[in-house]
């Protein structure tokens, strides 16, 4: 083993405790921590037994987590990683039933809270939205945000639920929104393995929360490896620690403090998470605490054995400073308790974790088999009424016989006995058909719902109120418009912040907060280094804590930077907790129509197919985007709005209701009216598709012109199917590459619009080539859709229908 060098702290405060109590709070820490080792042995046997399909653990890391437990307040939060159950079953943040409910995959939301059986085991989440979807008091619980797999995808977000507390405790117009802080006292505590601080994203984080000083306090869980990959292989030196000692904070700079603990010393843990997190919290410093000389005894996780890559030496060592073995020989020695009184303790918390462990098996396996004796009978009822009884019976047999038969099986089952009997019609299949269907509709609840919160303050249930305009309207560039739309939310809601590259000082590139930092102050508009994904995972942060942050990417090409965060992170979130959890950002960026490589502004494609569980806004021009403002600043879910990056300068008319007016999601707009071909496309192409529509009116062809406004939701009115009943021709124009966002449209037109039936001719696609566009207005022309190739798209579609009238231009 290499050498560690431990940082010295102050001597563990007992000072108010006498040695009773002292021994009360170290015995129930061992048995919280030795009960958790017994899920973590149990859970995997459970999964090699095939009672469960996967298990990854926290055994290792017991002591060090009864030691961060200890300095969790109301009001905390917790962004970490899988290994953190005896941390959460310390604070009473979870506990062992649900431990294996989890493990089970239960989907019964009241057996499992964090996730209703859609994460595996050991991902952590309590639930801070009420039914109605307002929030509980987040200043009288403690919190822990939803829990992902990927080890450090986790971090952006810790840093904005750490910046939250620095807002609320500087920015004193908040103090209105008490059940969210309490002066910004709250630590966002963050737990990594050893092995993920080689991930980027922990590296943006950790930078970024030493620039803004926010109470963050990582704890690194170093056992060595990562995996099968040893530290030397992951880390310069082979020491986190060591390498981020620049980041070191010194007299009149900021930085962090970093503390370095062995995993196995119960004493010196709880002395360097006592004074690390009273710093942390007080002085609003984040904290490094390192962990070393943790050990891993089952290995990464159920997919394989340590044996395989650690050494005979590792293995042997790894068994004599286990943590609870160490803690045990530190507790009698020290007289805290004996050896057989530890044994007692020990053997009461086996039976009782097993206890737990049975009760959250039989639990589901009951409801499971109510289920299973339900739909056999239906089937054996049936079967005694047609021709195929023995086929019938021999289906219902195997279905009671099965091992440890789930929904999927019984499911399969029916479907299979409703396809054999489809010349039937007797009142015993109708019985079977009712029966699954009213399944059917329990299991969409339970494994497909809450993309979205779908709680009353959802943004689709925004009143509409229509823009209005004076006769003598002022006549103003884009993104004045938006600038005023800006202006007055920031007024109205002091809870709204907006931050990114250049947002603050000069009022971003393209001057849509022109002059509003002045106005509201550098906590509310600011400026952000460059560092996209640690811009998104701190409004993460800031909307799961009830602020309404508005984070902007500066391009739409660079938000491929922060998809880490957007697609694992945020869109999964309603999702992964049920509906439990929620994050409203707003994120705000630019392209389309752009040249050049790097700033070709359309990844649509990329997007759409990564971002479900976003609303996803392309707005025409900036009165539409204001409009959207106004909507996604009254509802409760995560959006998109991309802005068209030519128009800032386009002249519009200012509503005089522009910072209330607003523009419903979902609801397509006919532009122009037309009965030849209807074409679909949003953003900036649009003013294309306008300009080419007047030149085929001349030609006699009256396009219709539809903008869905978003692409999600897309269309929730049938505008576009309505649209071909008249036109009976689709082109769906994009700037994409091909097959991207033009083909998720065409999709949504011809299949869930029923658009197929009123065809009669191919539907057609006008993309981008291949490739990302050159530089310059040539290679711009060449590469995405231009007027000209518009106009030949629409006139050929019209030559095949009719090539006497439209004879062939080529």
């Amino acid at each position: 083993m290499p050498g560690t060098t431990i940082r010295a702290t102050s001597k563990f405060n007992t000072a108010e405790l006498s040695f009773d109590d002292f021994k009360k709070i170290v015995i129930d820490d061992y048995r919280i921590g030795f009960e958790s080792r017994q899920a973590s042995l149990i859970g995997r046997r459970e999964v090699l037994t095939g009672k469960a399909k996967f298990g990854i653990f926290g055994d290792g890391k017991e002591v060090a987590q009864l030691a961060m437990a200890k300095a969790f307040r109301a009001g905390d939060w917790r962004a970490g990683y899988y290994r953190d159950q005896t941390f959460m079953f310390a604070t009473g943040m979870s506990n062992l039933k649900e431990f294996f409910a989890q493990l089970y995959a239960n989907p019964d939301i009241e057996k499992d809270p964090a996730s209703a059986g859609r994460q595996m085991n050991c991902h952590y989440a309590t639930r801070f939205i009420n039914a109605d979807g307002s929030w509980v008091n987040q200043a009288e619980t403690m919190n822990c945000s939803s829990d992902i797999s990927t080890t450090g995808g986790h971090m952006p977000r810790l840093l904005g639920l750490a910046y939250a507390s620095k807002l609320y405790r500087q920015n004193k117009e908040l103090e209105y929104l008490e059940q969210f802080s309490v002066n910004g006292n709250e630590v966002a505590f963050g737990t990594i393995g050893n092995g993920s601080t080689s991930e980027g994203l922990f590296f943006e984080t950790f930078n970024a929360a030493g620039v803004l000083q926010v109470p963050m306090a990582i704890s690194v869980w170093d056992d060595a490896y990562a995996i099968s990959v040893p530290a030397k292989l992951q880390t310069t030196k082979e020491d986190i620690s060591e390498i981020l000692k620049g980041f070191q904070r010194e007299k009149e700079t900021n930085g962090y403090e970093i503390f370095k603990v062995r995993g196995w010393d119960y004493i010196a843990l709880c002395e360097t998470y006592e004074r690390a997190i009273a710093l942390c919290r007080e002085q609003h410093v984040p904290v490094l605490i390192h962990v070393v000389e943790m050990t891993q005894p089952q290995g990464h996780s159920t997919s394989g054995s340590h044996e395989r890559y650690k050494t005979k030496d590792r293995l042997t060592w790894e068994d004599d400073h286990d943590c609870l073995l160490k803690m045990r020989e530190w507790m009698i020695a020290s007289a805290i308790s004996t050896e057989a009184e530890l044994d007692e303790l020990e053997t009461e918390a086996k039976k009782y974790v097993r206890e737990c462990q049975r009760e959250a098996a039989s639990e589901l396996l009951g409801v499971i088999n109510t289920e299973l004796d339900e739909a056999a009978k239906l089937i054996d009822e049936l079967a005694y009424n047609v021709a195929a009884k023995d086929e019938l019976l021999d289906i219902s047999s195997a279905l009671r016989s099965s091992y440890d038969a789930g929904r999927k099986d019984i499911i399969a089952a029916i479907r299979k006995t409703l396809r054999i009997t489809t010349r039937e019609n007797s009142a015993e299949r109708q019985s079977l058909l009712n029966w699954f269907n009213a399944e059917m509709v329990k299991n969409d609840e339970r494994f497909n719902s809450k993309l979205f919160t779908d709680t009353p303050q959802s943004p689709l249930n925004v009143p509409v109120v229509a823009a209005i305009y004076s006769d003598d309207a002022r006549l103003l560039d884009g993104r004045e418009v938006l600038n005023a739309c800006f202006d007055i939310n920031f007024d109205r809601d002091k809870s709204i912040v907006a931050f990114g590259e250049d947002v603050g000082a000069i009022g971003d590139v393209n001057q849509g907060f022109a002059g509003l930092q002045n106005k509201y102050g550098d906590l509310r508009i600011t400026d952000t280094g460059i560092r996209e994904a640690t811009i998104i995972g701190q409004g993460m942060g800031l909307a799961m804590r009830g602020l309404r942050p508005i984070a902007e990417i500066q391009y739409l090409d660079y938000l491929i930077y922060a998809m880490t965060v957007l697609s694992d992170d945020i869109a999964s979130l309603s999702y992964r907790t049920r509906g439990g959890q929620k994050a409203p950002l707003i994120i705000r960026t630019r392209g389309h129509r752009l040249e050049g490589i790097w700033h070709s502004g359309s990844p649509m494609g990329l997007i759409l197919n990564s971002m479900r569980g976003f609303h996803i806004c392309v707005p025409r021009n900036m009165t539409q985007a204001a409009g959207m403002y106004n909507t996604l600043l009254r509802g409760d879910e995560p959006a998109l709005v991309i802005e068209s990056l030519n128009g800032y300068r386009l002249k519009e008319k200012l509503p005089d209701n522009v910072g209330e007016f607003t523009v419903p999601l979902g609801k397509a707009e006919i532009l122009r009216n037309g009965a030849d071909v209807t074409v679909v496309s949003y953003g900036s192409t649009l003013r294309i598709v306008l300009e080419a529509a007047a030149e085929l009116e001349k030609m006699d062809i009256h396009i219709e012109v539809i903008d869905p406004q978003t692409l999600y939701p897309f269309d929730t009115e049938n505008v576009c199917g309505d649209s071909l009943k008249k036109t009976s021709k689709l082109l769906v124009i994009d700037e994409d590459v091909p097959g991207a966002a033009s083909a998720y449209i065409t999709q949504k037109i011809v299949e869930t619009e029923n658009g197929y039936y009123s065809l009669d001719a191919q539907p057609r696609t006008l993309t981008a080539k291949e490739h990302r566009p050159p530089y310059g207005s040539d290679g711009d022309y060449f590469s995405k859709p231009s007027i000209d190739d518009i106009i030949e798209a629409v006139y050929a579609m019209m030559n095949e229908a009719n090539p006497a009238k439209y004879p062939a231009i080529f």
